[in-house]
């Protein structure tokens, strides 16, 4: 799993500059935010509590508000500045709602891997494109089968191993070293989260390009949303004139109807907690199933 891990500072550093200069979630994470919603609607389940994991600047909470009304809600993103802005992102109106509701909501600044939340005490946990950016995706899936109840639901989406496969190509034509990150595979996923001890799995992946008018708008897009690259790997320092000249005619060859394509690989997963089988103090737990005599 090394290949997938991050330096957690890197990634936090970046989406703090992305919070403080107020940039909204980007176009695609705004899409693929709306297609989960959707797949929420064959899913029967009313949860008392919900976890947003890597809630940003609360659009999510937003959103799942209005899904959950009754529920209590839980914002946690590793940057403060996000967690900030989504405090500040709850309207009036909401608020008398939600305390009409007796609903809470709370916001915490915490990492994937260490929540501070007692086991078991969230019914769902939702995450978009926030997986992609834990430090260790394997420690963080745990995290989150460890806050969930017995029955509860983990839903979320993730970036895919073609993730900008063309910025891969190009910057793999001039300049040694990553500039972009590995992304975990669909399968892998599907397999770590059974590794966890998550039930049903259900896993799949879609492409979706985005085009740009040149490079320099795609890193634009990039950096305003916080997305860029935070690989342990990565190469440090700014790459050279020639090095950077060699990437763009790379790219350029991509070049289709007058715009850059950039493909982005998402992976959606589902999964379920089930019953323990194992006690805290390491016995197994056996149910037993009583007949009444009539």
């Amino acid at each position: 799993m090394d290949e997938f891990r991050l330096d957690p500072r890197q990634a936090r550093r970046a989406f703090e500059r992305a919070a403080r200069a107020g940039a909204d979630a980007a176009v695609l994470q705004r899409e693929v935010e709306r297609r989960m919603f959707e797949r929420l609607d064959y899913i029967r389940l009313e949860p008392a509590r919900v976890l947003d994991a890597g809630c940003g600047a609360g659009r999510g909470l937003k959103l799942l508000w209005r899904r959950y009304p009754k529920a209590d809600l839980i914002g946690a993103d590793f940057a403060l500045a996000a967690v900030r802005a989504a405090k500040g992102s709850e309207s009036l109106i909401e608020r008398a709602l939600r305390l009409v509701a007796r609903a809470r909501r709370f916001r915490l600044c915490a990492d994937f891997s260490r929540l501070p939340l007692r086991p078991g005490c969230v019914d769902m946990v939702w995450s978009n494109l926030a997986l992609a950016w834990a430090g260790d995706p394997l420690a963080a899936l745990r995290e989150l089968h460890r806050v969930l109840a017995p029955g509860g639901l983990l839903m979320f989406s993730s970036y895919g191993p073609d993730t900008l496969k063309e910025l891969k190509t190009a910057f793999a034509a001039g300049s040694p070293g990553r500039h972009v990150h590995s992304f975990v595979d669909m399968h892998d996923a599907g397999d770590m989260l059974v590794a966890c001890g998550f039930a049903e799995p259900v896993m799949d992946m879609e492409a979706i390009t985005l085009t740009y008018a040149d490079v320099a708008a795609l890193a634009r897009d990039l950096k305003t949303s916080g997305q860029t690259c935070a690989a342990r790997d990565r190469r440090r320092g700014l790459i050279g004139r020639a090095a950077w000249q060699e990437m763009l005619a790379a790219y350029e060859r991509e070049r289709r109807d007058g715009r850059l394509p950039a493909t982005f690989e998402i992976v959606y997963g589902h999964a379920w907690k089930g019953e323990p089988r194992v006690a805290a103090d390491g016995r197994q737990i056996v149910k037993w199933k009583t007949k009444t005599r009539r």
